[in-house]
């Protein structure tokens, strides 16, 4: 495989293996006849959708599921031949390509089916049914809406694989939400088995009901956040039902490294000002990049030990209040470990009040990913240069 260049000193790490070693705990985790969806859409949040799928796909999942069908065509395109499922909503003249290239598609409207009934299809259309039993995004809602979108399957080119829910609460200590729609799921779930005589595959289980609810009578499981060694939530991390181990870490240096006198004052708007001499470094990553203004104040590490960034983030750089001079060059890691210390995803999103999905998803593509697998380099993938 070849390895692009880069020409920069701010780079994210991330270890293959780690994904293997997710797939392979949450393997042992389940019940041997369940099937594993590897959940790679969003660039397999922020890690590299090709790389991450043959990973997971290595290590043991069934197949994978994306968003859109960009996402699939992409991986088809990279030579990834394992069933693929788009989980969100596709136009119906788009329905001959995902047939054409064997990606099952995710429909809930009537009017959506009619529209593929009128097109030429190439070959069967592989279709799962998406119920809303409670997110309230997409999916039929009743059970006339699903006896209305059956009669609709009159055609031999629609094929229905596969039937799915989301949980909005799985994640959460207080599971009445979650148990409202599971019996509103199963209900579904038993008329539809009474009146379709096909075998059809059922999956609701997302990563934090795959976790904490490993028997639950499902066909396959949607393991996405703990695919990259993340847990949904704080109380699905507490409750560690098995040890994951995080894929992503993020990397820069320093490239310049100042004295500044009592006083002086640093980045725009002048909202840090020193208030003894010290030694202020630079690192060349800013909200361009993805480490966006609102990061102001959080620690860095740098020598294992940590140290807050002061000044408004810019957009290609930001300073830090070293505790001594450091030479140009050296590491600086944002999330990932030094020594003892760690800053994690966990602390990164609850710095910015938001949840640990969020954080790879916003670093930018114009910071290269470098993959390793069991220490060695497999790849680096440049979205500037290449």
């Amino acid at each position: 495989m070849a390895i692009e260049t880069f020409y920069r000193d701010s780079w994210v790490e991330i270890r293959l293996d780690a994904i293997s070693h997710n797939i392979q705990k949450l393997r042992k985790h389940i019940p041997k006849e369940k099937k594993i969806f590897a959940v790679v859409k969003a660039n397999a949040y922020g890690h590299g959708d090709v790389q991450v799928a043959n990973a997971a796909l290595e290590a043991g999942a069934d197949a994978l599921a994306v968003s859109l069908l960009d996402e699939a065509l992409r991986l088809r395109e990279h030579g990834i031949t394992a069933p693929i499922l788009v989980m969100g909503w596709i136009r119906s003249k788009d329905a001959p390509l995902a047939a054409a290239h064997d990606i099952a598609v995710t429909f809930f409207q009537k009017e959506w089916v009619q529209e593929v009934k009128r097109v030429e299809l190439p070959c069967p259309l592989k279709l799962h049914m998406k119920w809303d039993t409670g997110m309230g995004r997409v999916g039929i809602r009743t059970l006339d809406e699903l006896e209305s979108l059956l009669a609709e399957l009159d055609d031999d080119r629609l094929v229905l694989e596969g039937v799915f829910t989301h949980f909005a609460t799985a994640d959460e200590e207080d599971f009445v939400y979650f148990e409202r729609q599971r019996r509103l799921y199963k209900d579904m779930r038993a008329y539809l088995e009474g009146v379709w005589p096909k075998p059809i595959v059922f999956h609701s289980s997302n990563s934090a009901t795959s976790l904490r609810f490993p028997g639950q009578q499902e066909d396959m499981l949607r393991f996405g956040i703990s695919l990259y060694g993340l847990y949904p939530s704080p109380v699905v991390k507490a409750e560690r039902p098995i040890e994951l181990q995080p894929a992503f870490s993020l990397h820069s240096s320093l490239v310049h490294v100042k004295q500044v006198k009592k006083g002086d004052c640093i980045s725009y708007g002048a909202t840090y000002c020193a208030e003894e001499d010290e030694w202020i470094g630079t690192v060349p990553l800013g909200y361009a990049d993805g480490w966006i203004r609102q990061l102001q104040g959080i620690d860095v590490l740098i020598d294992g030990k940590r140290m807050p960034i002061v000044g408004r983030i810019c957009m290609d750089q930001f300073m830090v209040k070293l505790d001594q001079p450091y030479e140009t060059g050296e590491k600086v890691t944002l999330i990932g470990r030094q020594g003892n210390e760690e800053i994690s995803m966990d602390e990164v999103a609850a710095y910015l009040d938001t949840i640990n999905y969020e954080i790879p998803c916003i670093i930018s593509s114009r910071v290269p990913r470098i993959y390793y697998d069991s220490g060695e380099l497999i790849e680096v993938k440049n979205a500037v240069t290449s």
